[in-house]
């Protein structure tokens, strides 16, 4: 038998966190959302929706957020120009952010917010996506991470040794270096590429029964810089406002 669904009748769930936690589907009824905060990253993909009192606001959010950071309406690109006009406009949009970052004084980049990652850690996260995405999937290479990196919470998970990273914090000087060298891979990758290659066969590193192709890999790099870009810009704003760590 089907588990039965679990129901919340006259509770109080007032300041609850809620972390990678599975709501899809869920109805709510008579709530009170007055200063909630959600954070939906995969909200409006493949025709998804958020209804709030009947009116469907997941694309209302789209056209915010793409006002908000310009470029970032880009990411689904499907030609190689298309592709790297949206890289280079990504790259722009980081570059402005570290200067934000760095002018913001010393140890701000290691500041975390709410259980969140740094803005170092953020980085190194997305070196390691990087190395996913690009390295393992795309170029397919036997070793392709970096242990500098930092891997999703969801790594030990997924057949995959942990240890391949390191638990220590790298300089910011030496965590710029590794960004700039996986950015300029993907600057690399991208300025050769042809629309045969982007049509190639690839398989989802997390998942090697869905298969994909190099253009679908692309896309979640795209996508995991805009929403980590996003992330950070909340971050730094709350540090900035001198906000609880």
């Amino acid at each position: 038998m089907p588990p039965e669904t679990p129901s919340f009748v006259d509770r109080d769930l007032s300041g609850a966190r809620f972390v990678r936690v599975d709501l899809s589907g869920a109805r709510m009824r008579a709530v009170d959302l007055q200063g909630a905060d959600l954070d939906a990253p995969w909200l409006g993909e493949e025709g998804g929706s958020l209804l709030v009192n009947g009116v469907d606001v997941a694309p209302l959010v789209e056209v915010a957020l793409n006002e908000r950071f310009p470029g970032r309406e880009l990411r689904r690109a499907a030609d190689p120009e298309g592709l790297r006009t949206a890289w280079a406009a990504l790259e722009r949009a980081w570059q402005a952010t570290l200067v934000r970052a760095e002018a913001m004084g010393p140890g701000a980049v290691d500041v975390p917010v709410a259980g969140e990652w740094s803005f170092a850690q953020t980085l190194r996260h997305l070196v390691m996506a990087t190395d996913t995405w690009l390295g393992r999937a795309v170029l397919q290479l036997d070793e392709p991470y970096d242990p500098r990196g930092v891997p999703h919470a969801e790594y030990a998970t997924d057949g995959h040794d942990p240890a391949v990273f390191s638990a220590s914090d790298p300089p910011w000087d030496e965590v710029l270096d590794l960004r700039a060298g996986r950015v300029a891979m993907v600057r690399d990758f991208l300025r050769d590429v042809t629309p045969a290659v982007l049509d190639e066969p690839r398989r989802n590193p997390w998942a090697p029964e869905h298969a994909g192709t190099v253009r679908s890999c692309l896309h979640v790099i795209l996508n995991e810089e805009w929403e980590h870009l996003r992330y950070a810009v909340r971050d730094l704003d709350v540090v900035a406002a001198g906000g609880p760590s």
